[in-house]
Parts: C-alpha cells; sequence; structure tokens
C-alpha cells in the first residue's frame, strides 16, 4: 500500500522522483486482451511472424497498453492523506520513445512537477513520468500527466 503525505508534505517533494512502481511483464497474454478490448489486432502486436518482419524484429506492445499501466502504477505512489477520490485529468505531453518487446518487463518513474489547489476544493497533481523497459537505457515512454485528487469532507 503506498504511503500517505499531507498537502505540505507533498509540496515538499516537487521536482522529486517521489516513487518507482514494481515491474510489470508485457506479455503476450496481456497483449492479446488489450487487443481484444481496444479492437487494435495490428499483427505486429499478435502475429509473431509480422512482429518479426516488421523494423522491431519482434512483436511489441501496443503504445496505449504502456500508457494505461500507469493508472495501475500509480497506485503504488504517496497518497494525498485523506484522500477520498482521484480522477484521471488528462495528459499534456505524451510521447512513445521505445518499442516494448513482447516479454519484456516495464516500471513506471514518477516525479511531482507540480500540486496546485482548485477552486471546486480539488488538488491538481502533475507528474512527469517515464516507463522504463528493463534493461534498456531509452524508455518506453515520457509523459506529463495531470490528475485531479479530493480530500474527504469532514
Amino acid at each position: 500500500m503506498a504511503s500517505q503525505l499531507t498537502v505540505e508534505q507533498m509540496q515538499a517533494q516537487l521536482g522529486q522522483v517521489v516513487g518507482v512502481s514494481r515491474w510489470y511483464e508485457m506479455s503476450a497474454a496481456r497483449i492479446k486482451a488489450f487487443a481484444d478490448v481496444t479492437e487494435d489486432w495490428q499483427p505486429i502486436h499478435l502475429d509473431d511472424a509480422a512482429g518479426a518482419a516488421s523494423p522491431f524484429g519482434s512483436t511489441i506492445a501496443h503504445g496505449f497498453l504502456t500508457l494505461s499501466l500507469l493508472s495501475a502504477m500509480v497506485y503504488e505512489m504517496p497518497a494525498l492523506q485523506g484522500e477520498a477520490i482521484g480522477v484521471n485529468y488528462g495528459f499534456e505531453r505524451v510521447r512513445f520513445l521505445s518499442p516494448v518487446p513482447t516479454g519484456a518487463r516495464v516500471r513506471g518513474h514518477f516525479t511531482l512537477a507540480e500540486i496546485s489547489l482548485r477552486a471546486d476544493g480539488g488538488y491538481m497533481l502533475t507528474y512527469d513520468v517515464s516507463v522504463e523497459i528493463e534493461g534498456q537505457t531509452k524508455p518506453a515512454l515520457a509523459a506529463r500527466w495531470l490528475g485531479l485528487r479530493y480530500l474527504e469532507r469532514a
């Protein structure tokens, strides 16, 4: 379970890596399940022969699959103390920098870039996130992600 920090403790973390997630395997089964849910059955994700013939030399995970795993990874990062709900607010930017080969493992690195109080009482947390591919120097993706957090009401 992720730690809980006060708003002041979070503000003290600005510009720092607040956490690194566990490793997530990009298994063929996970890639196939994602293809089925999103109806994106491009052969470079699912067909070994097509993957081998591609510029990547093997099948690869969908970029959006890698991106979607941020939703699981963020649960491993510190939460605001008293947080009742968190909402995905969106991305200011996303770049897919390296393909993730089937069977590779990835993990997220989260740097807290900004935290601000909104007029509706929620807090906007902005993270600079990179997703590392085990054994590679270039990340799979880099993004600036915004999340809206609401604290429990007294």
